[in-house]
């Protein structure tokens, strides 16, 4: 699970975004994503994960009742489920937060304005063995580039946030759970 955390900074709504740490282990070291990991036997549910992900990779306490729903899956190349969890966590100051460095290396936030811009939006085709397979969101223009599964939850988000300003050109069934 993974905490999609929209914040106000400066009073304007934004994505709070981690850039993942350089020595974790993995292919996904280094990435942007959104606070988040596998359930603990003891998370109730995927919103518990998320939650708890958050606090342990932020410091970040963000309480059940800011939790505004549940996003539709998305799946990895291995075939894991990814569940995005949408919350409000109010009014925010990134550098206010103590990231865990060992497995957070940057914090950085993103305005809604920022990522509704046409010219911040683009997409990412991707060919295995010469042939085409998919293409992903990919968000220009920020600190980092945000791409893979994190542009298609940020997708998601925008289009349950901003339906009529956001409007996808391309939609891939096969990524999106369907």
């Amino acid at each position: 699970a993974v905490l999609v955390p929209l914040c106000l900074v400066r009073g304007a709504p934004a994505l709070l975004y981690t850039l993942r740490s350089s020595r974790l282990a993995g292919r996904h070291k280094g990435d942007v994503s959104f606070p988040g990991g596998k359930c603990d036997p003891a998370d109730q549910d995927v919103i518990h994960t998320a939650l708890r992900e958050t606090q342990e990779e932020l410091g970040l306490e963000v309480p059940e009742e800011q939790v505004w729903g549940v996003l539709k899956p998305v799946y990895d190349k291995g075939k894991a489920i990814i569940i995005p969890v949408l919350a409000s966590v109010g009014p925010l100051d990134p550098q206010n937060l103590r990231p865990n460095p060992q497995e957070v290396d940057e914090v950085f936030v993103l305005p809604l304005t920022h990522l509704l811009q046409a010219q911040n939006q683009g997409y990412t085709h991707f060919c295995q063995g010469g042939h085409f397979q998919y293409t992903l969101p990919v968000f220009l223009h920020g600190p980092h580039r945000v791409w893979g599964l994190t542009a298609v939850i940020t997708e998601f988000t925008l289009q349950l946030l901003a339906p009529g300003a956001y409007q996808p050109r391309l939609f891939f069934p096969q990524l999106a759970g369907g």
